[in-house]
């Protein structure tokens, strides 16, 4: 099969012909019709993540259609179109068990643990428990807009952040993250504060919802928000993963208020300097979260059937193979707005 691939970590990635993947007992293989660039990926590529094992196929957000079916596998027959978390829990640990897939100690996670849908086909592990089959109303573009930054958010919104009608929350940075939880706390009745660097990605912030927004290179980000909301957020996410994000989100926050960290931290930025003694001195909660259960994606499509939300709208451009490979390293420049997706061109099409 055709894929992105990388021998070596930040060395230009390729087009090439790799071999097909194998289907695991437990698991399917699923052709995929399109895949979405993360920033994750970027991560990935760069060396940040100690899962991978090189070489390397990446590529988490994806939407297909089930072409083979491991002999343990009891959900799935072939030829259903599917999507799946990007944290694929085992289903047998103390934390599947209690629900919490997306923390599982034997987690899946295509991309990173194995080879990823920056390919023609992609072998996922632990179907039953995590593989998604779409319902009609689910567009293959809205389903690849989920990938991992929309389900992410709306994790960080709803089940972590538990943000309800009329509450202000703040999101720091707009990017595929941000804007997916501007677009869902706006369903949810929010107040929402979009802040970010680039005008075009504050545009969309306001087009999905959000009624502030705020330029980070005008001004203190901080007071502005205390200033708009009387006092601080409710809940303030940092969507984008920085040591200033981070902590321009927790002061942000009114007294007993959430700051949700969902940006990844990386690099010289792993440690940031949390402002502690507002951490106690307002009672403020700090609470990470890292994807989603595959059992909570109902919630989504009902939202997409409602037409509260449209994840869809994210999209700025469906690219091919050799402008995905470009891509996947320029991922870091926020030069590009919403969600780049490639649409892999099979060879026996």
């Amino acid at each position: 099969m055709k894929a992105i691939y990388f021998e070596k970590f930040q060395e230009r990635p390729r087009v090439q012909h790799v071999g097909d993947p194998m289907c695991p007992g437990d698991g399917v293989i699923v052709k995929v019709e399109y895949t979405g660039l993360c920033r994750s990926d970027w991560h990935g590529w760069m060396g940040h993540d100690d899962d991978i094992v090189l070489p390397h196929v990446p590529g988490h957000e994806l939407v297909g259609e089930v072409v083979e079916v491991g002999a343990d596998v009891r959900r799935f027959k072939g030829g259903e179109r599917v999507t799946v978390p990007f944290v694929a829990g085992c289903g047998h640990c103390e934390w599947c068990a209690s629900g919490n897939h997306q923390i599982c100690d034997h987690q899946f996670q295509p991309g990173f643990t194995a080879w990823g849908s920056f390919a023609e086909y992609v072998s996922l592990r632990y179907a039953d428990t995590n593989v998604v089959e779409l319902p009609g109303h689910v567009s293959s573009l809205a389903a690849v807009s989920l990938g991992c930054r929309f389900v992410t958010s709306f994790r960080a919104v709803v089940d972590q952040g538990k943000v309800q009608g009329g509450q202000w929350m703040a999101v720091h940075g707009c990017g595929g993250v941000g804007l997916s939880a501007v677009m869902i706390g706006a369903a949810m009745g929010a107040q929402v504060i979009a802040i970010d660097v680039n005008q075009e990605n504050l545009q969309m912030a306001a087009n999905f919802g959000s009624s502030k927004l705020i330029d980070s290179r005008q001004g203190d980000v901080v007071k502005q928000v205390m200033e708009y909301t009387s006092g601080g957020a409710h809940v303030s996410i940092d969507a984008l993963g920085s040591r200033q994000t981070c902590v321009d989100s927790i002061a942000s926050l009114r007294k007993r208020g959430k700051h949700i960290q969902v940006g990844l931290l990386a690099g010289e930025d792993h440690m940031p300097p949390i402002p502690m003694h507002w951490v106690i001195a307002k009672e403020l909660e700090l609470i990470g979260s890292h994807g989603m259960q595959a059992f909570r994606y109902p919630a989504v499509f009902e939202m997409i059937r409602s037409g509260r939300i449209a994840p869809e709208q994210m999209i700025n451009r469906i690219v091919g193979w050799e402008v995905a490979a470009s891509a996947l390293e320029q991922m870091d420049d926020f030069q590009h707005q919403g969600i780049t997706v490639l649409q892999p061109s099979h060879d026996s099409d």
